[in-house]
């Protein structure tokens, strides 16, 4: 795994903090809130749990959770990046603690919580095997880790687009169920699923919805396209059927 550097962390922060319209764009994260929240309600928790969100961005999975939790639960809301944590804070209708914190980097001595969840988060970890470690670390007893994230075949078009071009893809490289279940902490069950959300969409849609959701920040190490090269993508991208896949992976880690 790549170390996190400052300037990575700082650019991710920025990127998302930059995303004034967040919520015109983030389609598939709006939709993986929802399923993740219903499968958090579906495994249950204890009466008044204590609950951190990790990358709350502007409140999909706040909102889809909380009608589904006792009413007594106890929130703490986090984001890594300053705009998304206040735009949270004044939209979301919930008395909670929110925090500016880096979720690969929880601060000692925060929990135990009986629920830890991150919806489309724990992509932009550099050290997923680690973090979650340290997730683990700050689950109570009998308590859920629970997450979404990209998973291995997302946005195969257009990588495959690329490929058709004789380029490289930006995308990083995410992990498959068996990969997710091997980095499950000791001592934690793993329920682990696989949904796919086909979106219809240009090349340049696409390139544009990333930009607007914050999520443009491409692999460690990768040379952006020149607009040649960017143009030949396009044109062959949309040649096709317009169809990109957003594969996610709903994990649901239990003591």
């Amino acid at each position: 795994m790549n170390q996190r550097t400052p300037e990575r962390r700082t650019r991710i922060a920025a990127a998302f903090d930059r995303a004034s319209d967040y919520d015109d764009g983030a389609v598939v994260q709006r939709a993986a809130a929802q399923l993740l929240a219903q499968r958090i309600a579906a495994a249950g928790l204890r009466p008044a749990p204590r609950v951190l969100e990790i990358g709350c961005g502007t409140g999909f999975l706040t909102r889809a959770l909380g009608p589904r939790l006792d009413p007594a639960a106890r929130w703490t809301v986090s984001d890594i990046a300053p705009a998304m944590l206040d735009r949270a804070r004044a939209t979301l209708d919930l008395k909670a603690d929110f925090r500016l914190i880096d979720g690969e980097a929880l601060p000692p001595g925060l929990g135990p919580f009986d629920l830890i969840a991150a919806n489309l988060v724990v992509q932009w970890f550099d050290d997923l095997p680690g973090a979650l470690e340290r997730l683990a670390a700050q689950t109570a007893s009998d308590g859920l880790l629970a997450f979404s994230t990209m998973a291995a075949g997302s946005f195969a078009e257009w990588t495959a687009a690329l490929g058709a071009e004789g380029l490289a893809s930006g995308t990083p490289t995410y992990p498959d169920a068996a990969a997710l279940e091997a980095i499950t902490p000791a001592g934690l069950a793993a329920e682990i699923g696989i949904v796919d959300f086909p979106q219809r969409l240009s090349a340049q849609m696409f390139l544009r919805q990333l930009k607007t959701i914050g999520a443009s920040t491409p692999a460690p190490g990768y040379r952006p396209l020149s607009a040649a090269e960017l143009r030949r993508a396009i044109a062959r991208f949309d040649a096709g059927p317009q169809i990109l896949t957003y594969r996610v992976a709903f994990c649901l880690l239990r003591n």
